[in-house]
């Protein structure tokens, strides 16, 4: 049995622990709400999986989970909905996926709320073949101590098997079948006490991973390198694009799939960005939901088809803003002068804030005077879009020295 790429998928990240080998950091906080330049890493992990196209994100908390509750529950980012749950009492890693066991309708990525590995995410999702499981291994170089899985390795066939070279560990993500939870298993630990079980009966399918990043910051050493390595691991220059009259023709108040039309070249400059080492944000007024022609949920429902299908064709968008208001906005809540809108650059801004960027080698792409504008409030360099749009992004590729 193969598996269907298209199929829906959801992202389960695990952020329960009590943190207790760095106890003078989680005296107040989460684990998961630890800071690094300013942003936890759960934003982090968040801002790493949001480019993909998830249906759904659940983050399971449970010690000071209120926080991370407060943060999270009910945020949309990428256009993806986050649901936070809190165990009210300690259920360990597979008691807190059965807890939510009502809300898994779909296979999912389960992954760590303190790990950050680089990894590929079709590869693992393709990998798994007929198996319930299939998991990242990764090179077991700085975490010999890691008692979780540090003896694995695959054999011809991708089975994950036991191995006394110690080469390889578990990279802390899975990729799991739904079926697996709907049948009769103990609220225990996945990866002290299920993995082990599957691996021995070779019902996990393996992937090793050879991208070097991989960092857990669940001990003190780890917790040093981490305040270095994450920060400067997720910064990058930025291409900010407005949306219609660059990305798509501007007929007017676009809000159907059906009058959605990409400029020519588009898909071909998304693809070779998609490829760069840079980040890719959409930020765009829509006046037109302000005003009453079309609702959030319509403008959602056109960029969640956009988003699936640049994400077939291995196009990442990484993040879209929108504004809604308008001086003359019908309904009355979106009826305002707000720097959100262009050419108020709060839109960019917020981006900046929730992102680690390059600012200095970020510029943006847009076709009206508002566009121009809102860059300059935020110092990004700024052209209009030429006809030769995919010649014009490699050029200002080269003049920002972006390889």
């Amino acid at each position: 049995m193969n598996i269907n790429l298209k199929k829906k998928i959801d992202l389960i990240i695990l952020a329960g622990g009590k943190g207790s080998r760095i106890k003078n950091y989680t005296k107040k906080i989460p684990k998961p709400l630890i800071k690094f330049n300013n942003k936890p890493i759960i934003q982090y992990i968040l801002n790493y999986f949001v480019k993909f196209n998830f249906n759904k994100i659940f983050i399971l908390a449970g010690y000071k989970g209120d926080q991370i509750y407060q943060k999270y529950n009910n945020k949309i980012i990428n256009l993806i909905n986050i649901k936070v749950i809190v165990e009210k009492k300690p259920l360990d890693t597979l008691g807190s996926v059965l807890n939510i066991k009502k809300f898994i309708h779909n296979d999912f990525i389960l992954v760590n709320g303190d790990t950050i590995i680089d990894f590929n995410l079709k590869n693992l999702i393709k990998i798994r073949s007929n198996k319930k499981i299939s998991i990242v291994l990764n090179k077991n170089i700085n975490y010999k101590k890691n008692k979780k899985l540090n003896s694995i390795t695959i054999d011809k066939n991708n089975n994950v098997i036991f191995t006394k070279k110690n080469n390889f560990m578990s990279g802390g993500v899975y990729f799991i079948s739904k079926s697996l939870i709907n049948q009769k298993v103990k609220r225990t630990s996945i990866e002290n006490d299920l993995i082990p079980k599957l691996i021995q009966n070779k019902e996990i399918k393996g992937i090793i991973n050879h991208k070097k990043f991989f960092i857990d910051i669940g001990t003190y050493q780890n917790l040093k390198k981490a305040k270095t390595s994450i920060p400067k691991f997720f910064k990058k220059p930025a291409i900010f694009f407005d949306r219609d009259g660059v990305i798509n023709h501007d007929f007017g108040y676009v809000h159907r799939y059906k009058d959605f039309k990409f400029k020519k070249n588009i898909l071909k400059v998304l693809k070779f960005l998609s490829k760069k080492n840079i980040y890719i944000f959409i930020v765009t007024n829509q006046a037109g939901i302000g005003k009453g022609y079309y609702s959030i949920k319509k403008f959602f429902k056109l960029q969640r088809k956009i988003k699936k299908l640049l994400h077939d064709k291995n196009i990442y968008i990484h993040d879209i803003k929108f504004s809604p208001y308008h001086p003359n906005a019908k309904i009355r809540k979106y009826r305002k002068n707000s720097k959100f809108r262009k050419p108020g650059n709060l839109m960019i801004e917020k981006v900046f804030l929730e992102w680690n960027l390059i600012r200095n080698k970020s510029f943006m792409i847009g076709d009206k005077l508002s566009d121009k504008l809102a860059a300059k409030k935020s110092k990004l360099y700024f052209e209009y879009p030429k006809k030769n749009i995919f010649n014009q992004i490699k050029a200002i590729l080269k003049k920002k020295n972006i390889q």
